[in-house]
């Protein structure tokens, strides 16, 4: 692993796409086909094929006890390290010393030799299974033989290595290593379940053999916001289809004989949340890949969004829960049919076979979402008339599709755009901030926002996009510099309800956030929470005195209920 963990670093220290698919390239072409399969997977974020459902079930705190278990570390150290860093790795990492126990597993670790292990970790049931797998962590911790090497292994076992590396780039690097058409491996990996296999195809020349692996999610198509106004530019010398923007949870049905699987956005499986979901899908005879919106629904009027959050938060829905917040899956498209992948058919092409295989089905449970072909006489005025139709049916409002559109996993771009208007913009002061992921890995992009409750802040929410590269690298610089102390810091962790693994920083810099929906939470010491909380800019020109307080947030929230009220008793 020790290679893999130099590859790692090099790959971080480029800030250039191309220098990383090159050093990752180079890295791969070098590999067995064991250790290939493996490391793909590594540099993907997972120790398994997504397919094969298995996790290492490996929290923090047995990693630590591993670690102090097979270096002999000192919590002290330890706590040090993950101030400095905010990583575990990296933290960890630096205090390898010569296992302790000379009993423990000392063969060289390889990417494959790792992944034996990995499956170990994973089999370990039973009463014993957190002694077993914590025995099993420090054997592979002793095997590592330099702070680089157990830096770069914690990382895998954490999921996050931290080194700008997106999974595009990953497929990317892999159709550099063997010099293959990348969209052909990007095609592959979309729907295979197995980066891994997918590398190990692309050596042997064998990517089309790549089936579809259900069960394992695609990433969704996204698609790209543009302003409400009076012109749409956008929209013109082009065919598109419009449906409406649903205020629900974006699901994904992964359906085989026999078995249903449901992912959420997050690429959770959720199938336990929406059994007559299931059951519905389950009905459907063949194999085939769904990709919709879940909306809860009552005699014909949307409810909510948050009346689905008591749906998420439980893996046992009772009868009494189901009738109290009943569910439709509104299908918009078709990712896969049998051992066909569809994700590069036009869009207009795969709705004319969605409609085939949901033909007959319960449409109370299941439906297809109902659309229209703009027409080259439909004016701004005309698409407002729309917008306004679709938000008095209880919607956000329009998303419109090009009909010659692939399906592209993960991507955000002029295929798909959407139109809706956003509930409110409050101004908050940042109280904490986190490293961020990805190509943000060595930035504190992730910040934790708060609004005035009488004389102190209340945490109401984070926000992760809304400002450039180079706003969130010069504001990482001003709060290193802005760091709270040592002994102020432990007063606001408690104070503020923050996670340990955020920096504490001066509640000086003012955030204008926009967001489309505000819900009452325990989440929060606020109360409330924000759905897709974006920031708009940043507010130099306001204090912290200047911030919003608790009490408006609570009138956005009352003006909102009382807008739903209204659109629920028009639709009745």
């Amino acid at each position: 692993m020790i290679a893999f963990a130099r590859a790692c670093e090099a790959i971080a220290e480029t800030p250039k796409k191309l220098e990383k698919i090159a050093l990752l390239a180079a890295y791969l072409r070098a590999l067995d086909d064991a250790d290939l399969a493996a490391a793909a997977r590594y540099f993907s974020g997972d120790p398994f094929a997504a397919a094969d459902g298995r996790t290492l079930a490996v929290g923090g705190r047995t990693i630590v006890a591993a670690a102090e278990r097979a270096w002999g570390i000192t919590r002290e150290a330890l706590r040090a390290g993950y101030r400095a860093s905010g990583d575990l790795g990296a933290a960890l990492g630096p205090l390898v010393r010569p296992a302790m126990d000379l009993g423990l597993f000392r063969a060289t670790l390889t990417p494959a030799a790792l992944a034996a292990r990995f499956a170990e970790l994973a089999a370990a049931s039973g009463p014993s299974a957190a002694r077993r797998r914590q025995h099993l962590l420090e054997g592979i911790l002793g095997a590592c033989t330099s702070p680089l090497e157990a830096t770069y292994v914690i990382k895998i076992v954490t999921g996050d290595l931290r080194i700008g590396l997106k999974a595009g780039l990953v497929a990317d690097a892999i159709a550099a290593a063997f010099e293959r058409d990348p969209a052909l491996v990007r095609r592959a990996a979309a729907f295979a379940g197995d980066i891994g296999a997918v590398a190990v195809a692309a050596r042997r020349d064998a990517l089309a053999a790549i089936a579809p692996g259900y069960h394992a999610p695609v990433a969704f198509m996204l698609a790209t916001p543009i302003p409400y106004g009076e012109t749409y530019p956008a929209l013109a010398g082009t065919s598109w289809i419009a449906e409406d923007k649903y205020d629900g949870i974006r699901l994904q049905a992964h359906v085989t004989p026999g078995r249903v699987s449901l992912f959420s956005r997050t690429l959770a499986d959720v199938s336990e949340s929406f059994p007559e979901v299931v059951a519905a899908l389950r009905a459907r005879s063949g194999s085939f890949a769904l990709d919709g919106e879940l909306i809860a629904e009552r005699d014909g009027a949307v409810l909510p969004f948050r009346s689905l959050q008591a749906r998420l938060q439980r893996k046992t829905i009772d009868p009494e829960l189901a009738r109290e917040v009943p569910v439709r899956y509104i299908v918009f498209d078709l990712l896969a049919r049998e051992a066909e992948s569809l994700i590069d058919v036009p869009l207009a092409e795969r709705r004319g076979a969605l409609a085939e295989v949901l033909a007959g089905a319960d449409a109370a449970r299941v439906s297809v979402a109902p659309w229209h072909t703009l027409a080259a006489t439909d004016d701004a005025a005309a698409v407002n008339a729309r917008f306004a139709a679709a938000r008095e049916r209880g919607h956000e409002g329009l998303v419109f599709k090009r009909s010659d559109a692939p399906y592209a996993p993960g991507r955000r771009g002029k295929w798909w755009l959407k139109l809706k208007r956003e509930l409110a913009t409050i101004d908050a002061v940042v109280v904490g901030v986190e490293w961020g992921h990805g190509r943000r890995a060595r930035l504190l992009s992730d910040y934790t926002f708060a609004v005035r409750s009488g004389s102190e802040l209340a945490v109401i929410g984070k926000a992760y996009s809304g400002l450039t590269d180079a706003e969130i690298a010069e504001l990482t610089v001003w709060f290193e510099a802005h760091r709270l102390p040592p002994e102020a810091a432990r007063d606001a962790y408690d104070r503020l309800q923050l996670k340990r693994r955020e920096i504490v920083v001066e509640p000086a810099l003012v955030v204008e956030i926009a967001f489309d929906v505000i819900q009452e939470s325990a989440l929060h010491a606020s109360g409330f929470s924000l759905r897709f909380p974006r920031i708009v800019r940043l507010r130099p020109d306001r204090r912290a005195a200047d911030a919003d307080t608790l009490e408006r947030v609570r009138e956005i929230y009352a003006e909102m209920l009382a807008r739903e009220g209204l659109a629920a008793g028009a639709q009745a």
